[in-house]
């Protein structure tokens, strides 16, 4: 057994060592300011350096080229360990108790913008920039990040990416070697940020606002600096900028760099997956908002169509900012956004969710089937965006999908078991599983988590490393063949 932990547990060893080095950001920050946290992050970044050193300098000796199941292990471990790690200066400093820490830790690295926490205008500056950075660190994987890093350590990527990376497709590489992709999309990752970061400011934030919130669009990450998130601006040109950017971060990243490369947009209408994220979102913004016009939500056209894009556009991409509390909104629309966050962001996109390659794939499945009920012998492939989709990803994505609705479901009930109310219940899942953020009911945008109990809040937890690792990379975990040499 430890010739297959320890390998693992070298190479973590150095993913927590990068990892302290992020705390750097947050610690200028404080100290800069003279903030009080300043001492949280000190402690933090210390004990996080120290500790993967020692781990380090003990596994050093069973370092080696990483195998597919110790790139599924390294994934998992870093996952489930780092949220305790990142939340230490949260838990240290504020009124919190370790549930809550890992949660709200959690919920930035898995860029699911869920929060615990009241009164974030309040909180020390140093604290909102490392909830807002941990979101951003987690949009890509911090694992993506060390495959562009480990490299020069003399650790291979190529397991690791495969099992971070979301989607059906994780052979595609952009270029032959995979460190040299990670550090592709990255850049690509990079440049969005700071072009959305310099919109915001131009539209009206000031720059630590624009930091922060350009980190949480582009990770689809759902945190604000302020507990009303973008309705505490009442911007449209903020609105329109953050809608833009949570468009583009909910497409494949992939798609953007040969956009970039080839200098022109042919890139988008050429992929099927970013023509039908943008038709569904363009129907179902015109849709709910001739719905709550019609239904008296807002006085006229041009207010409900204003309200409906963003809060619409954001819950569909898995980003969780809100402008308004959609949870009063006839239950019709905030169920149709719950859905859509099932099923809108893109493969190679910051966001969750089944993702729009896959159900495309069930879609064009299901007409293959109702085609052979009629005619029994037609060989048809199957195609999307021109591109055969070969059998074995077809039962991929059946298989994950079955697994996926069953998490969802004995989620709920755990839920349930424990005495939270159904809508809650449900959506808190749904939203925690997708990467959404907010929920209905009692996690609704107007309150947060912070009213659910421990047990409750730790099945939350489980439910968002279990949506950001695409359900596979932790249940494979329990399987006895993973195991056997």
């Amino acid at each position: 057994m430890k010739d297959i932990l320890l390998p693992v547990a070298h190479v973590f060893a150095l993913v927590m060592m990068v990892f302290a080095v992020t705390m750097l950001a947050p610690l200028v920050m404080a100290l800069w300011g003279l903030d009080p946290a300043l001492w949280s992050f000190v402690i933090s970044a210390l004990a996080t350096f120290v500790l993967g050193a020692l781990l380090w300098l003990a596994t050093r000796r069973f370092k080696r080229e990483l195998k597919t199941r110790d790139g599924l292990m390294l994934v998992a471990l870093t996952w489930v360990v780092l949220p305790a790690v990142a939340g230490f200066p949260l838990w240290h400093f504020l009124p919190i108790n370790f549930t809550d820490a890992y949660f709200e830790a959690a919920s930035g690295l898995t860029t699911t913008g869920g929060t615990v926490l009241s009164g974030l205008e309040f909180l020390p500056r140093s604290i909102n920039l490392w909830r807002h950075l941990l979101s951003w660190l987690g949009g890509m994987g911090i694992i993506v990040l060390a495959v562009a890093i480990l490299p020069l350590l003399g650790v291979g990527g190529m397991q690791i990416y495969r099992a971070e990376m979301p989607g059906p497709m994780k052979d595609s590489k952009l270029t032959p070697r995979i460190g040299q992709t990670a550090k592709l999309l990255w850049t690509v990752y990079a440049g969005l940020t700071a072009a959305c970061i310099v919109s915001l400011r131009f539209a009206g934030m000031n720059w630590f606002d624009a930091v922060c919130h350009g980190f949480s669009a582009l990770a689809l990450g759902g945190f604000s600096t302020y507990d009303a998130s973008i309705g505490h601006f009442n911007s449209l040109p903020i609105e329109m900028v953050l809608t833009i950017f949570q468009v583009l971060a909910a497409l494949n990243f992939a798609t953007h760099f040969l956009a970039w490369s080839q200098r022109g947009v042919w890139a988008y209408f050429r992929d099927a997956e970013a023509k039908a994220i943008l038709s569904v979102l363009v129907a179902s913004c015109i849709g709910i908002s001739l719905f709550l016009f019609y239904k008296g939500s807002y006085p006229d056209y041009p207010t409900a169509l204003r309200h409906a894009v963003f809060n619409v556009v954001s819950i569909a991409t898995d980003s969780g900012l809100h402008t308004q509390d959609y949870s009063r909104w006839p239950i019709f629309a905030p169920m149709w956004m719950m859905f859509l966050s099932c099923i809108v962001a893109s493969s190679g996109s910051t966001g969750g969710g089944i993702k729009m390659i896959r159900t495309l794939v069930l879609a064009k499945q299901a007409h293959r089937e109702l085609n052979q009920l009629v005619h029994p012998n037609m060989v048809r492939p199957l195609k999307v965006g021109g591109t055969v989709i070969a059998n074995r990803v077809v039962f991929a994505v059946l298989a994950f999908v079955f697994l996926y609705f069953m998490s969802i479901v004995t989620l709920i009930f755990v839920q349930l078991a424990s005495g939270l109310d159904f809508m809650t219940s449900l959506s808190a899942i749904i939203a925690c599983i997708n990467n959404a953020g907010p929920g209905l009911g009692l996690v609704g945008p107007g309150s947060n988590y912070g009213v659910l109990t421990d047990f409750q809040t730790w099945v939350c937890s489980a439910a968002m490393l279990l949506g950001r690792l695409e359900v596979f990379t932790i249940l494979v975990l329990f399987t006895p063949t993973l195991w056997r040499k």
